[in-house]
């Protein structure tokens, strides 16, 4: 793998030189998964002095303009409450950004309005995972009724949406047997698949390689903890989950953006 420095992550010039290869004709929507870590404070490599924290600095970054003029989307954006598993880094937020074309997302950076906002972003960065993603096909099910389910969202226990980063290995297969019998607990709960992405590249990252991103929002907390409690979900964690994935995040997210589903 290729890669060159950034400020916060590694750039992976292989696949940015496979994202502009492809053929016009042959090109379509990607979705750009961002996990971000921020600087205790804004540091800024015009030196100017800063009181601001890194969030605050991608608060300022935000490039929603250049997003819309370019037919690009934010479909998810949300902070990250809980990690409960992956150590480090301890992620702040994951945002989700759908682009027309492969090649609209690498042009964008050559833009003078993109580049004025992203000198905020390289402040506020401290670290970064940046993944090109494809749509997966996702299991069957019937959604159940929020207000029908057991622990349905209340005011001071509203939905969350659990996100999960996977680097699978050879045993891929264990994972949808996982899938399948943690679906038994879950649907009943209320999940909301919200998509599933097969990772195409990871454009700026640590070096680490990654297979999918997963979506699934749950009616609360309490709905999310009866699942994860359930002795045949536990049962098939350890004996196909733990086996089928070699490297993975677990968060859950509070988001005040969540456009997945809509977007696919």
């Amino acid at each position: 793998m290729d890669t060159s420095n950034s400020g916060y992550g590694n750039i992976d010039t292989e696949y940015a030189a496979e994202m502009f290869s492809v053929p016009v004709e042959k090109d379509g929507p990607i979705w750009m998964v961002n996990l971000m870590k921020y600087r205790d404070v804004a540091n800024y490599a015009d030196g100017r002095k800063s009181t601001i924290s890194g969030q605050e600095a991608d608060d300022l970054y935000a490039p929603t303009d250049v997003l819309s003029d370019i037919g690009a989307e934010i479909v998810f954006f949300g902070n990250v409450e809980t990690q409960l598993i992956g150590d480090n880094p301890k992620w702040d937020r994951i945002a989700v950004v759908k682009y027309p074309t492969r090649r609209s997302f690498l042009e964008m950076s050559s833009r003078k309005d993109f580049q004025e906002k992203h000198v905020h972003k390289e402040a506020g960065m401290q670290e970064t995972i940046v993944m090109g993603c494809v749509p997966l096909e996702t299991p069957t099910y019937s959604k159940a009724n929020w207000e029908e389910v057991e622990s349905p969202p209340s005011e001071n226990d509203g939905p969350i949406t659990v996100v999960h980063v996977l680097n699978l290995n050879e045993y891929i297969e264990n994972m949808e047997s996982y899938s399948s019998i943690a679906g038994e607990s879950a649907i009943p709960n209320g999940v909301r698949i919200d998509g599933w992405f097969q990772v195409e590249g990871t454009i700026i990252g640590d070096g680490r390689k990654w297979s999918q991103v997963r979506f699934n929002t749950f009616p609360s907390r309490e709905a999310f903890k009866k699942v994860v409690m359930d002795p045949a979900r536990l049962e098939a964690q350890k004996k196909y989950r733990e086996t089928a994935i070699s490297d993975t995040y677990t968060m859950i997210v509070t988001s005040s953006i969540n456009k997945v589903f809509d977007s696919i």
